[in-house]
């Protein structure tokens, strides 16, 4: 059985529902049951005996668009385990080009940070590269882009604290850097981060990195690594949005493409479009009544 979850307009909800019942009947995927959750009344839960998931998504998403959604295989359930990135998913900017901003070259590293998301460049060399071109930035520069750059995503502070008061475990991982990281996951209340270190001496950035890469093996590694700590069977939820979150995605019970990018968007269980991320509360069942906020 597939289980969709999602969240349209509910002005033409109705008659969008009856035309993805034609299109899914078409192919012989019909509707056992749709209706609005009982305990979310603005979610859309449809059951499908059968039915190719990359189809179904398809279907639904011309059908309800702009939609947030989530397709499982299995009953939706809350997560024992939430892995994120960070970069234009749970913060509004990519750090590494407003850095670049200070250093008066944010055009140049945006396009190359652009074509990386795609998927259209290895994603190591391009952050090698990157992070090359700010050499001799003053470390200050830091500072001053958490304060006036980098604010959280709407939703963001909710999703976590809900999460984590439901018992999930939550983990931000990022092909960022940890002097970012390490602040915005004490502001949003993520319990571990994993990213990379931008080298700094005698106060100015040296134009490399300290330590290992984080890519997408490391985001795949970190979350079945904490998914098997977790133990056997536990669900594990992962949002991002771009080509390098992708193995996160697909390793993930639940893979939400954030705002995404095509490449990680048609990778994905799911995606928000439409909403901000309490979006992805909704989508598990978490009413609003028990959101955590503040």
């Amino acid at each position: 059985m597939l289980i969709a979850r999602l969240i349209a307009d509910p002005a033409t909800l109705e008659d969008n529902l009856a035309t993805a019942a034609s299109r899914l009947s078409q192919k012989g995927w019909n509707i056992a049951g749709a209706g609005m959750l009982e305990f979310c009344s603005h979610v859309l839960q449809i059951e499908l005996a059968d039915g190719d998931p990359a189809g179904v998504r398809a279907i639904l998403d011309e059908c309800f668009a702009p939609s947030d959604l989530l397709l499982s295989n299995r009953p939706i359930e809350v997560p024992r385990l939430f892995v994120s990135d960070m970069d234009s998913t749970m913060i509004s900017a990519e750090c590494i080009d407003e850095l670049a901003d200070f250093a008066g070259i944010k055009p140049q590293i945006a396009a190359i940070t652009e074509r990386a998301m795609q998927g259209e460049l290895d994603f190591e060399s391009a952050l090698r590269e990157r992070v090359m071109l700010l050499h001799d930035l003053d470390e200050s520069a830091i500072q001053q882009c958490l304060a006036e750059r980098i604010e959280p995503m709407p939703g963001a502070r909710t999703l976590v604290s809900t999460l984590k008061a439901r018992g999930c475990l939550t983990v931000l991982v990022t092909g960022g850097f940890h002097q970012f990281a390490d602040p915005v996951a004490e502001q949003l209340g993520f319990e571990r981060v994993v990213g990379n270190r931008l080298g700094v001496q005698d106060g100015k950035l040296t134009g490399g990195l300290v330590g290992g890469i984080t890519d997408s093996s490391v985001k795949k590694r970190v979350l079945l690594e904490e998914a098997a700590r977790l133990g056997e069977g536990a669900v594990s939820l992962a949002t991002g949005d771009g080509a390098n979150d992708i193995p996160m995605l697909q390793e993930a019970t639940y893979g939400l493409a954030y705002r995404a990018k095509p490449k990680a968007r048609a990778a994905a269980d799911g995606w928000i479009d439409r909403g901000d991320l309490t979006s992805v509360l909704s989508l598990l069942g978490i009413q609003q009544s028990e959101w955590v906020t503040g």
